[in-house]
């Protein structure tokens, strides 16, 4: 399997740290606000890496964060903590904020079949570990104190910018987003591990520290968790490629810092879903939710199967024309599977084996899911008995997540009503071919019942049924 590496600008050969095994670690939500379907693309495309990667055979262990502390409102240290502004808002604690955007995130996860990590940690229930590794930075030489605040230092590092050739100037923070620079910084490009009561008097989750009462900051915690869950090895590390500077570009140097040896050899970064107007953010007051979509009319993994038909690494135009024809697309694909053959057949193995090689072959260039889904398509117009192409929509569904069986079987299933009104009818027929001395035709009803659970019971009152 060969992956896009943001690290190295290359598609690289993918291994591991210890062989079989993967070390994966995907930063998940400030849970502040709904998640929009532009951050849920992320999810997906992460999710659809997670369980390829079971599929090709890999002991998985998956961590994910939940920001519930510490994300300010700017990359640049400034600004209010996201969840405090979020419970202004809503006139709720940061608590409660943090809780019913929790679940709600973990709602659309569901809604669009994306499997919940191993390990999911929030980061108000890491705190003894934040203080370790800040410490730890502190011991080593690589973080200060300034303002009741400790920074790390990024002039200590031989190489700071790890995913660019770009020069320092146009990635400094203290020139992003009208940020004004933070005088207590020795560079500025230095970061915050550690803020204290000096900082935000109206913070309201605070914690004892060696530095006094304070919380961490937002880089610090992906780092904790995942050493804390995962160890000194990380094998994958994923996001939106908006966290690639300065979020991850902070992680990796705080956590090599600390460990003292490289960290995490593989990353993988998922382009931003657009609208006509450019980037889907929650700042520009385009929340756009999979609740949305659904009030709209739309089945949410329509809207999967919508990014599944693009690459991870290219953007995609999010408009509702498009998502129309995906959900078109994806119904006609359900009707298609829903009218395959149930009737019992040898799967062909050597058909089997040569349609999956394809749908592995598009995975394992880069995760490309477009191909994959063609591979899909493929299986539906082989020279194949249909008891083969169900077996492998089943397999390649295990990794696309589109619930094509289940919600086949959905569309072709009769309702209860429907089923009664046809069993009696039957039955019906069998009582007229046993008057008539037709037997064979008789057992042949009773069998072709049987088949589908119907259990008949011949009474002197006439014949009764009910299900298996």
């Amino acid at each position: 399997m060969k992956l896009y590496n943001s690290l190295t600008r290359t598609k690289d050969e993918f291994v591991t740290h210890e062989p079989g095994k993967v070390g994966m670690y995907t930063c998940g939500p400030t849970v502040y606000h709904f998640a929009h379907i532009g951050n849920l693309r992320t999810y997906m495309m992460e999710d659809v890496l997670d369980k390829y990667l079971r599929y090709s055979g890999y002991e998985v262990k998956r961590v994910m964060n939940i920001t519930d502390v510490g994300h300010l409102t700017s990359d640049g240290d400034e600004g209010e903590d996201k969840m405090l502004k979020g419970a202004k808002r809503e006139h709720k604690t940061v608590m409660e904020i943090a809780k019913f955007y929790t679940d709600a995130f973990f709602e659309d996860c569901r809604k669009l079949n994306i499997r919940i990590p191993d390990v999911v940690e929030p980061a108000t229930g890491c705190i003894p570990e934040f203080i370790t590794l800040v410490q730890g930075l502190l011991d080593k030489g690589y973080a200060y104190e300034a303002g009741g605040n400790i920074y790390f230092d990024t002039s200590k590092l031989k190489r700071y910018y790890v995913f660019n050739n770009f020069d320092e100037e146009d990635l400094a923070v203290g020139v992003r987003e009208g940020v004004e620079a933070d005088e207590n910084k020795r560079n500025k490009t230095d970061f915050v591990l550690w803020f204290t009561k000096s900082k935000f008097e109206d913070q309201e989750l605070k914690w004892e520290s060696p530095w006094g009462l304070g919380y961490p900051g937002w880089h610090i915690e992906c780092s904790g968790i995942s050493i804390k869950h995962l160890g000194e090895y990380l094998d994958l590390h994923c996001g939106g490629v908006d966290n690639m500077f300065p979020h991850h570009t902070n992680e990796i140097a705080q956590s090599e810092a600390y460990l003292g040896h490289p960290w995490c050899p593989q990353w993988f970064h998922v382009l931003h879903l657009n609208t006509d107007s450019g980037k889907m953010s929650k700042s520009k007051g385009q929340i756009l939710t999979v609740s949305v979509l659904e009030e709209e009319g739309y089945d949410p993994l329509a809207y999967r199967f919508f990014c599944l038909q693009s690459h991870y690494r290219k953007s995609l135009v999010f408009s509702y024309e498009n998502l129309d024809n995906a959900q078109s697309a994806y119904q006609k694909l359900i009707a298609r599977v829903a009218a395959l053959s149930n009737e019992q057949q040898p799967v062909d193995e050597e058909v089997f084996a040569q349609l999956q090689a394809k749908f592995r072959e598009a995975l394992d260039n880069d995760l490309n899911t477009s191909l994959a889904v063609t591979a899909l398509y493929d299986v539906l117009k082989a020279d194949t008995n249909d008891a083969t192409k169900r077996a492998l929509i089943a397999d390649f569904d295990q990794v696309l997540g589109l619930d094509l069986i289940a919600k086949a079987e959905a569309l072709s299933a009769p309702s209860e009503d429907e089923d009664a009104e046809q069993i009696e009818q039957m039955l019906a027929l069998r009582t007229q071919a046993k008057k008539e001395k037709n037997w064979a035709e008789a057992d042949r009803i009773r069998d072709e019942l049987k088949a589908k659970g119907i259990i008949i019971e011949d009474t002197p009152q006439g014949p009764k049924w009910h299900r298996a």
